[in-house]
């Protein structure tokens, strides 16, 4: 048995089956690819639905016609397949196999086991690309509050040299590309359909850019359509894949915070950034805050690093106002500083008498005060000195 028998065995097991089925990862991982594969053709899949979803594709064609068709389309347009086999596979993505959602129903949420390959479109080696990467995800429909958020936080991580991952989307997935397409860093976008189908059609131009200089990856094979469901099983990809989540934007009911909670029942760092009360593209982000204590809330990509970079590496500096020369007085300047009246001129007893201060004191912060241009001299007494717009 080859390794090229291996690659069109999982190529064809992926076009059989939808990525993520759990008893097909399962048999890969107990007798192989190849024999997997036979298993299926065979009629003996171990799960009635499996066995009806493999006749059903076999309808439409020869499971190893199509993936050899497949693989030379592939080489054709410059995409290449990987394999848990290759030097370049993203090992971190195995982690799906502890993925476990709680009351989940849906096949979409049970379904979540790691690919079996990846078509992958640009130089980058995959798993280097994805190595230090963070996700940034969010609604098609943002608003220009979340795209301002997306491209900065794109453009910032890029800077330092962290992958921007997302799906490609319209709105935040594409206003984070972007940004990290401006700094001259990496994307990478995961696809829910063939790397060679541009969807949605509208970032043709910014798919092309994304090649040119990072990498489009999909577990469907070229040609393959974006069919609503491949969304949702794609996004346990993004999460998997990446060092840590970040939602900026998200409805109620949203793909992009399904991705989230991907990232949270991974144990992965799953970030949140806030947004107006008013907008309903926050509502999904906040009530992940609300509902999932593990969830943190950044504001900015230093907050985003602190949760993903290196232990006393990242940390992001306290959030501070800006320093005015009184904050630097000491506690007896600043009590005479406050003690004189905003348009009146004291002596200097009085001036002690309300700072609470002997007159030694009283005159020496005084004179301090008078060489750092908060006080001067009038009339035989002292008072605060006019802002710096009023001087002449």
């Amino acid at each position: 048995m080859s390794a090229d028998d291996r690659r069109l065995a999982r190529v064809a097991l992926t076009w059989l089956a939808e990525p993520g089925t759990r008893s097909v990862f399962a048999l890969v991982e107990r007798i192989g690819p190849v024999a997997a594969l036979d298993l299926l053709l065979s009629g003996e899949a171990p799960e009635r639905a499996l066995r009806a979803a493999v006749a059903a594709r076999g309808v439409s064609g020869d499971a190893r016609a199509v993936a050899a068709a497949a693989l030379a389309r592939g080489e054709r347009l410059g995409a290449r397949l990987v394999t848990p086999e290759d030097d370049e596979w993203p090992a971190q993505v195995r982690d799906l196999r502890r993925l476990a959602l709680s009351g989940a129903t849906r096949r979409v949420d049970v379904e979540t086991d790691p690919p079996l390959c990846f078509w992958v479109r640009g130089a980058w080696p995959l798993g280097e690309a994805l190595a230090r990467s963070v996700a940034v995800v969010g609604a098609r429909a943002a608003t220009p509050y979340g795209a301002h958020v997306a491209t900065e936080l794109g453009y910032g991580l890029a800077d330092r040299e962290w992958t921007v991952v997302s799906g490609g989307a319209f709105g935040i997935d594409a206003a984070a590309h972007r940004g990290a397409l401006t700094a001259g860093g990496r994307t990478v976008a995961v696809l829910a359909c063939g790397v060679d189908r541009p969807y949605p059609m509208g970032n043709a131009a910014l798919f092309d850019r994304i090649a040119e200089t990072g990498l489009l990856v999909s577990e469907w094979i070229p040609g393959a359509e974006p069919l609503r469901p491949r969304f949702l099983i794609r996004n346990r990809v993004i999460a998997a894949a990446t060092s840590g989540t970040v939602l900026v934007e998200a409805a109620a009911r949203s793909g992009a915070t399904q991705t989230l909670n991907r990232a949270l029942g991974l144990h992965r760092p799953a970030m949140v950034v806030p947004g107006p009360v008013t907008s309903a593209m926050s509502v999904g982000g906040h009530e992940v805050l609300r509902d999932r204590p593990e969830a943190r809330l950044v504001a900015s990509v230093a907050h985003v690093l602190e949760e993903v970079g290196r232990i006393g590496y990242d940390l992001a500096p306290p959030a501070r106002a800006p320093e005015r020369p009184r904050d630097r007085l000491d506690e007896e300047a600043t009590q005479v500083l406050e003690a004189l009246p905003r348009r009146r001129t004291l002596d200097l007893e009085s001036v002690a008498a309300r700072a609470g201060v002997d007159l030694r004191t009283a005159m020496r912060k005084l004179s301090m005060l008078e060489e750092l241009a908060m006080v001067v001299r009038r009339d035989g007494g002292y008072a605060l000195a006019p802002p710096p717009a009023d001087r002449t």
